[in-house]
């Protein structure tokens, strides 16, 4: 076993991306964790009630190492001009559905700071032995409160500064993003578009300057990945597009689909859906609102306004409108199970982690 295998408690130096908004599922967590990997929860957009039982559901099911991922939440950008704008450019958006702009209900800062820290409260309240974030870092204090708790503390970097900076933090691991990977960008210390290194450039320059566990994401769909990354320094790889594909996933049908049909230069991009950078698969939404180029209000005022559309959208199979997250390795995957895919990534290795 590996030192970061040992520590998870799994047997194989492999993670499912904790994807927030439905893809990762119960059945999903499940299979990934009792196949020897590390389920993760994305519990981005949800509340604690939710979160709970969904935690419940899985230890039910595993009594395998599974673990929870929390968005850190941020100050709130209010810009009145921005978001008129944005609420005149979606207008027609919603009209096409028959949705009234009206019922929207924006989050204030004290809503979300409160909801995270439910969340946290939950993740140790049901004794969940792993915690990963996103968008930025726990505070020393939270820090301190989960290793109390004997939780696991992962943080996501994108840059070799943000990855020294997790370390001294006192987090136990760090999921390394590189510009290849789908959905959102994990950034914190820069402007995303300046934190757009390539992971395989990534992994060996943060891997001579910091000690903790390396977990590599972006890209990687195959064997060929996996083992690039490991010998480049990394612990563990952290997948999400492959995982997007499987039978127990979540996504919408026209979202695996999409993958499948992807060339390499399919993805962009883009911060037309949240007001925060992500890769997804072009789509005629991202064109639309690209050629206006609008000065869009930032995450989360933007992904609350679009959140309607983007769920009429699934429900009406309109891929033209939905976010279709996809790492830049698409066209390297296809649909199968998890317990497929985890022998596949193994074939031949199993016995070397």
């Amino acid at each position: 076993m590996s030192r970061i295998t040992e520590r998870l408690q799994i047997k194989y130096p492999l993670i499912q991306a904790p994807m927030a908004g439905g893809i990762t599922t119960s059945d999903l967590v499940v299979a990934v964790s009792n196949h020897g990997a590390l389920g993760m929860i994305g519990a981005g957009y949800m509340n604690a009630v939710a979160l709970q039982k969904q935690i419940k559901q899985i230890k039910q099911r595993t009594t395998a190492a599974f673990g929870v991922n929390v968005f850190v939440p941020g100050a709130i950008e209010w810009d009145s001009k921005r978001l008129s704008t944005s609420k005149e450019l979606l207008q027609p958006y919603y009209e096409r559905y028959y949705l009234r702009m009206e019922d929207i209900s924006l989050p204030t800062e004290k809503e979300l700071n409160d909801n995270y820290k439910q969340q946290l409260e939950c993740i140790i309240e049901e004794k969940v032995s792993i915690c990963s974030f996103t968008f930025g870092v726990p505070s020393p204090e939270t820090i301190k409160q989960l290793h109390e708790h004997d939780v696991i503390v992962i943080g996501t970097a994108t840059t070799v500064k943000e990855a020294m900076l997790i370390e001294e933090l006192g987090m136990d691991m760090v999921v390394l993003q590189g510009a290849e990977a789908g959905g959102h960008r994990g950034n914190f210390l820069a402007d995303p578009l300046d934190s757009q290194i390539g992971l395989m450039a990534l992994i060996p320059q943060v891997a001579d300057r910091i000690s903790i566990p390396i977990i590599a994401a972006g890209g990687i769909m195959d064997q060929r990945g996996l083992h690039a990354a490991l010998c480049l320094g990394a612990d563990a790889v952290q997948m999400g597009t492959a995982f997007v594909l499987t039978k127990e996933s979540g996504a919408h049908p026209l979202h695996k689909e999409s993958i499948i049909e992807a060339s390499g230069d399919d993805t962009v991009l883009t911060n037309v859906f949240s007001g925060k950078y992500a890769r997804g698969i072009r789509n005629d939404f991202i064109d639309e609102m690209n050629q206006k180029n609008p000065a869009l209000p930032t995450y989360p005022i933007q992904n609350v306004l679009t959140q309607p559309l983007r769920k009429a959208a699934k429900a009406e199979n309109d891929s033209g409108l939905m976010s279709l997250w996809s790492g830049q390795g698409a066209s390297l995957g296809r649909k199968q199970t998890v317990k497929e895919l985890i022998q596949e990534l193994m074939e031949n290795n199993a016995s070397n982690y």
